[in-house]
Order: structure tokens, then C-alpha cells, then sequence
């Protein structure tokens, strides 16, 4: 099993563009901990012997956890899991949480990299998204970190109708200044139950535009790629070194387990995922309860999780794995379905690996849906 995720619900404040499961109130984080602990020691016959190459502390705002809370989450990882030495051990953090005395403290944990919510380096974009902290600290946070921690990732999104294509640049130059070695980049999405969903259904904010996002990823496309970084997957930008492994297990189709409210597992052809709700949650480990629900993955999930994730990186999808694993059926309709993509240059085979074009990148989800095997 490749990845251990924990799932944090709980943030300062709602940002207007998020549908994560989290809560703003903190009453019952003491117990949520004590239920976590409790769903690691409960699940731990499906960790021996594996050996976790990743951890990553999502959220919600994982960085809302004192130092002392993450030591007893780690302690009891100690006890029940496997962890290798060299593992990479994510905290995803907001930049309103960072001090440097915690950023110190952080450094003393087994954490060894972080994800930092910056979103934007402007307060404009920042007010519009409800974000937490402002533009000061969002520059502040990220110099207070960079002497305790060599691996740092940023968020950015892009796609907002008010972005200008100079603000958008202005924005990853910023990040570059900085020197980040890595950063993840997605264009801004209306979620169904958002209040974003809302201000745009009732014209307090302009609805999205597929044209400004298409033009700010292909500016981000060619920044990264003259700044030194490797586009390794569709929202994903690292130098060499500082891929994400956490991340890329996913991609790459590796087992993992999720602990906390909502998250979810992966076992190869089971799937399970907990309830999304704190109270359930935490009131079905104190019973010694597993709050979770499974399913069989059927031969068409499997084929089509692994052409949606394959089709995001540079490694593509092996079609030698496609007829190792599905038959020879699966591959021969894959490629006939494929054909009009690779008409379109959207698509092509590259050492028998299926892959998306510069064209192709941004569509890849579209692309891999119209492949599927129903």
C-alpha cells in the first residue's frame, strides 16, 4: 500500500469555491483525534505488513493541528504502521497559520514537506475567494518556511473571468521568485452547493469562462516549462527531485488507505470511503464502529480509473498493461475509440503508451471519459 491519507475537517472559514467535507467549528477537534486514532488502531489488520511510502494530512486545513495533535497522531501511526524511512510526509497548510516558532516546531515532526493553500498572491482574487489570509502573507509564509523546509508546494488557481492574462503571469512569477521547487495548479470550478455555485445563479459574480481558463493553462504551460519545471501531470509542476509521491501513487494506480470523515481507499478492486460527517464520525469509533462503506470494482471501473488517471501524466497509459490486465478485447476497442483523438492530435502512441498531446492536456478528463468502457 503506496499512501496513508488523513483527512482533517475543519477550517477557519468557508471558501466560496470549496464542497471538501470540513466544518468552521472546532468544539469536538480533542475527539475527532481520539476517533482517528481509534479508526487507525481498528483498521490496522489491512496495514501489516504493508509499508507506507507516503503520508499526507489533507483537509480541511490540516495546519489548524497543534504540534502536540500531530504527535499523537504520529505515535499512533508508530504503533500500527509501517512507515519507510525515506517516506515523504505531507502537511497541507493555509498561510494564516504559520508562525516561525511553529514552522520550527513543524520541522521537529516527521513532517517533511508542505502544501501551502496560497490560491493567489493578489487580495482581490483573495476577498472574492473568501480566503483566510491576505497577499502579505501569503509572501511572508512561504519565506518563513523555505529555512525549515527544502520541499514546498504552493496551490494556485487561475480561470477567474476578473484574472487578467498580466495578473495570471504576475502570479507565477511570484512563485518562481520564491523559488518553489514545486507547484499545483487548477482552474477555479463552479461545485454544485457552493456559494460560488450561488453568487453566479444570482448574478453577484460572473459565470466562468472556458476561454480564460484555456488561455491562462496554456500560459502556465509555457512559464513553468521556461522556469525550469516538468508538467508530470495535468495540474501538477515539478523540478526534478520534487515530484510529488503522495500524489503520483494516485495517478500511478498504488493502493492507499484514508482515514477521517470522507476519505476514501483503494485496494486494487475495492474501493471504501467513511461518512462525511463529524459528529457520525467520531460517535461510530467511540462504539468501536467503522463508519465506512465499500464496493467491488467491476473490470470496466478498474479500465476506466486507470485511463483517467494514466491520461493526467506523462506516463500515459501502457496499452501492454491494458491487455495484461483486461485482455486483448479492452485494448482493441480502446484504440478504435481512440482513433478520432488521434485525428484530432489530441491523443498519441508514444512506445506503446497511450498519451495526451499539448493540445490534448487540457481536455485530458473529457478525453478519458470518451474512451470509457460502459
Amino acid at each position: 500500500m503506496a499512501g496513508l491519507y488523513i483527512h482533517i475537517p475543519f477550517c477557519k472559514k468557508a471558501c466560496h469555491y470549496c464542497n471538501f467535507h470540513f466544518s468552521t467549528n472546532q468544539k469536538h477537534k480533542q475527539d475527532f483525534i481520539e476517533a482517528l486514532c481509534k479508526e487507525l488502531q481498528l483498521r490496522a489488520k489491512e496495514l501489516s505488513p504493508v509499508v507506507f511510502e507516503s503520508v499526507y494530512f489533507g483537509g480541511g486545513t490540516p495546519s489548524l493541528l497543534t504540534t502536540n495533535d500531530l504527535n499523537i497522531i504520529f505515535q499512533t501511526i508508530e504503533t500500527y504502521c509501517q512507515v519507510s524511512p525515506n517516506a515523504e510526509i505531507t502537511l497541507e497548510a493555509n498561510p494564516d497559520d504559520f508562525t516561525e516558532d511553529k514552522l520550527i516546531m513543524l520541522s521537529e515532526t516527521p513532517i517533511n514537506r508542505l502544501s501551502i493553500g496560497i490560491q493567489s498572491f493578489f487580495d482581490e482574487d483573495l476577498k472574492l475567494m473568501n480566503r483566510a489570509h491576505s497577499a502579505k502573507e501569503a509572501h511572508k509564509c512561504i519565506q518563513l518556511a523555505t529555512p525549515y523546509f527544502d520541499n514546498i508546494t504552493i496551490d494556485l488557481l487561475y480561470g477567474m473571468p476578473q484574472m487578467t492574462n498580466t495578473r495570471w503571469r504576475e502570479n507565477l512569477q511570484i512563485a518562481f521568485d520564491l523559488g518553489l521547487n514545486h507547484l499545483s495548479s487548477y482552474a477555479l470550478t463552479v461545485e454544485p452547493k457552493t456559494a460560488l455555485e450561488h453568487f453566479i445563479k444570482t448574478d453577484q459574480h460572473p459565470p466562468m469562462d472556458d476561454a480564460v481558463a484555456a488561455a491562462h493553462f496554456q500560459i502556465l504551460v509555457d512559464e513553468t516549462a521556461k522556469a525550469g519545471f516538468t508538467h508530470y501531470e495535468v495540474c501538477s509542476f515539478g523540478k526534478p527531485g520534487y515530484f510529488s509521491k503522495h500524489n503520483s501513487s494516485y495517478w500511478l494506480g498504488k493502493p492507499y488507505l484514508g482515514l477521517g470523515p470522507s476519505a476514501h481507499s483503494f485496494e486494487g478492486k475495492k474501493r471504501s470511503w467513511n461518512i462525511s460527517n463529524n459528529k457520525k464520525y467520531i460517535n461510530a469509533l467511540a462504539n468501536d464502529n467503522l463508519p465506512l462503506t465499500s464496493e467491488i470494482l467491476t473490470p470496466e471501473n478498474c479500465f476506466n480509473e486507470y485511463l483517467m488517471t494514466g491520461l493526467r501524466t506523462i506516463w500515459g497509459v501502457s496499452l501492454d498493461r491494458i491487455e495484461k490486465e483486461y485482455g486483448t478485447a479492452f485494448q482493441t476497442q480502446l484504440l478504435k475509440n481512440a482513433q478520432k483523438h488521434f485525428d484530432a492530435k489530441t491523443l498519441i502512441l508514444d512506445q506503446n503508451h497511450l498519451k495526451t498531446t499539448q493540445k490534448g492536456k487540457f481536455l485530458c478528463d473529457g478525453i478519458a471519459s470518451d474512451l470509457f468502457m460502459l
